[in-house]
């Protein structure tokens, strides 16, 4: 992202649409929300990541001069236009929920209000951003609450989607909550911890594995973890790294982290054997890795059955999202300025419910249990729309209008989540660091029910509409379908 250019990610018939609106000298502001409609692995919640990296797109949002060279050599874009795009800049304004909270279906998580040229221009990379990285941070979120407070490394770059997937994806994950990462790339440009044992290589490339185990000893003596199943687990390399951590205990020289890993074979029954024989001979403290395709359901399967790991290596399927390859994320147009300044609001049909979308310029107010501190419900309002805490609040369902809940004023608080990140095209946020925003993340998940986080048929939370806002829906519907 910091050397290249990326106004071009763009889809074509954006840069069509905006010919279009050039030509027809329409530029008037507009107000278009990223949101989406399901959560990933049909969980209870997602997390949302890569708001950093659409605030360097942003900035460097521009025409060189070559791109302009190239749509002229397209034969599509009058010169007019081009002469339009080459002075280009973002002028206008964006909101987002900050990186690491988390969200849940059809609430903006994400808010555009430019002129509409400028707002259609960056569709598509917001949503590239924004979908792969909030992604496969809500997949890392899980994997590390089935982990049950045992160390995730995120170890999935071989098997990433090429090297942006590779590097972003590892920076989504430790913002939902992994250790560190193998890929050291991602570690350098974001300062997160590199991780990583050795391969069977290392091993294979000794004439026997008990040297392999003494030479990387001698090399790491202050993280010596051993990869145990190169040959025959249980036989052979279980016993060599005892072995090994024997002679250090010996001259005095236990690393102050050290254990094995294991890779193949069935990890309950193997981490369990491996366990009894490392406490046999002392070494109560030595941790057990796994790895070997490992998913959120795997590792709650493996812990369930007393498996003895400490700490996790999860590539494929946490990288790649095996389970759910795509977040879903649109961006649609929810209203329109008029000359005087007011909004019309617009609405989108479908005869998919779900794909309705909520009209108007609005804004996202999460609602806390006072008591417990807990997440009673997301509450969509006009961004002009005030409340009162200490009054009573009636939540209903907008799609089943008859489930309704009654808030008692002052037993519950109301935070607009919606932040200012760009106001008249210049940047007002300053982006924490990821380790910070992993923090805020783990708070953030600590703020969800259990019944929310576990894996299967968790509970929905609640995205309910002002009265204000589902009056404006409800006359739109009425509108268009007479």
């Amino acid at each position: 992202m910091d050397n290249r250019n990326f106004t071009l990610l763009t889809d074509f018939y954006e840069l069509t649409m905006m010919q279009g609106y050039f030509q027809n000298n329409t530029n008037e502001t507009v107000v278009f929300d990223l949101f989406y409609r399901q959560n990933p692995d049909d969980g209870g919640y997602a997390v949302c990541a890569g708001l950093a990296q659409v605030i360097d797109y942003i900035k460097s949002l521009h025409f060189d001069y070559d791109d302009i060279d190239y749509l002229r050599g397209l034969h599509t874009f009058s010169e007019e236009f081009l002469d339009y795009l080459a002075s280009f800049h973002f002028t206008g304004d964006l909101y987002a929920i900050p990186e690491g909270t988390v969200v849940f279906p059809r609430e903006p998580l994400v808010k555009v209000v430019a002129p509409i040229m400028e707002a259609q221009l960056v569709e598509t990379a917001l949503l590239n951003l924004i979908n792969h990285q909030s992604l496969i941070a809500t997949k890392a979120a899980r994997v590390c609450y089935a982990a049950k407070g045992g160390g995730v490394m995120e170890f999935g770059l071989r098997r990433a989607q090429g090297p942006d997937a590779g590097t972003f994806g590892a920076r989504a994950a430790v913002i939902g909550g992994c250790i560190g990462t193998s890929n050291v790339i991602c570690a350098k440009e974001f300062g997160i911890p590199a991780l990583g044992t050795h391969a069977h290589s290392w091993i294979m490339s000794f004439g026997d594995e008990l040297t392999a185990f003494r030479k990387y000893a001698e090399l790491y003596p202050g993280n010596t973890t051993l990869l145990v199943d190169t040959y025959d687990t249980l036989r052979s390399g279980v016993p060599n790294a005892i072995q090994v951590f024997k002679e250090l205990r010996d001259k005095g020289q236990m690393p102050a982290k050290y254990g094995i890993r294991l890779d193949s074979g069935d990890l309950a029954y193997l981490s369990k054997k491996a366990r009894k024989m490392l406490d046999e001979a002392g070494f109560t403290d030595a941790l057990i890795c796994a790895s070997s395709d490992l998913d959120e359901y795997l590792i709650d399967s493996l812990l369930s059955q007393g498996a003895c790991i400490d700490t996790w290596g999860v590539g494929t399927n946490l990288i790649t999202s095996k389970t759910t390859p795509a977040f879903g994320g649109v961006y649609k147009l929810a209203a329109v300025e008029t000359g005087d300044g007011s909004m019309i609001p617009k609405i989108k049909l479908s005869e998919n419910p779900v794909k309705i979308t909520n009209p108007g310029n609005k804004t996202v107010y999460r609602i806390y249990d006072k008591q417990t501190g807990k997440i009673r419900a997301d509450y969509i309002a006009l961004a002009d729309e005030t409340f009162d805490p200490e009054q009573d609040l009636v939540l209903f369902d907008p799609d089943a209008t008859w489930k309704k809940t009654r808030l008692t004023g002052g037993s519950y608080e109301m935070k607009e989540i919606l932040m200012p990140i760009f106001k008249n095209g210049q940047c007002l946020y300053e982006t924490p660091s990821v380790m910070d925003i992993q923090k805020y993340c783990r708070d953030q998940l600590n703020t969800l029910w259990e019944e929310t986080r576990r894996l299967v048929n968790p509970q929905a939370v609640y995205v309910d509409l002002s009265d204000k806002l589902y009056s404006i829906k409800v006359d739109l519907l009425n509108q268009y379908s007479m």
